[in-house]
């Protein structure tokens, strides 16, 4: 009986710790979730601050947050007054949460990137790490941005990695 109950308990212990490592590396990293049009060189990223819309994009929950009249609205896709393109605007990784509470901020600290191209996109790199983006899988992040424009011109950049700023946002 106590052969029994030692095995038990070491096989449940051998399952919560495969368990703990796996929830630490999913809260960790969000490579996975991130959407093919996001900068490259960050293995987590909360939220990303487009300097040309002056909006944010929710990166665990796939959703846009901007400026409706004076209040900051989620949606999946942006509205079409924005035209914006992830592909070829500029984006900053801010982990912070709920980065548009500090909009005047990101607006004064950011605007020097407004206009900015060239930065370099998950889908285009060749990082192991972005594997599961090489062959046109998108998460399901397009996000509607070309619905109608009959295009594919992505605006193919170079590498910039997000320099000038870090994971916090912060210079």
């Amino acid at each position: 009986m106590k052969k029994i109950l030692l095995t038990a308990v070491l096989v449940i212990s051998c399952f919560a710790f495969k368990a703990d490592a796996q929830l630490r590396i999913s809260l960790g990293l969000n490579i996975g979730s991130q959407p093919d049009w996001g900068p490259v060189g960050y293995d987590h990223a909360e939220y990303y601050y487009m300097p040309d819309v002056d909006a944010y994009y929710d990166v665990p929950n796939h959703q846009y947050v901007y400026l409706e009249g004076r209040r900051w609205t989620r949606a999946e896709v942006l509205p079409a007054r924005y035209h914006f393109d992830p592909y070829n605007n500029y984006k900053v990784v801010v982990n912070e949460p709920t980065p548009w509470v500090h909009a005047a901020t990101y607006r004064t600290k950011y605007k020097g990137y407004k206009g900015r191209r060239g930065q370099t996109v998950i889908r285009d790199s060749r990082e192991a790490k972005y594997r599961n983006h090489w062959n046109g899988h998108d998460n399901g992040n397009h996000n509607g941005w070309d619905k109608g424009r009959g295009h594919d011109d992505h605006g193919r950049g170079r590498e910039d990695h997000g320099k000038g700023h870090d994971n916090h946002g912060h210079h």
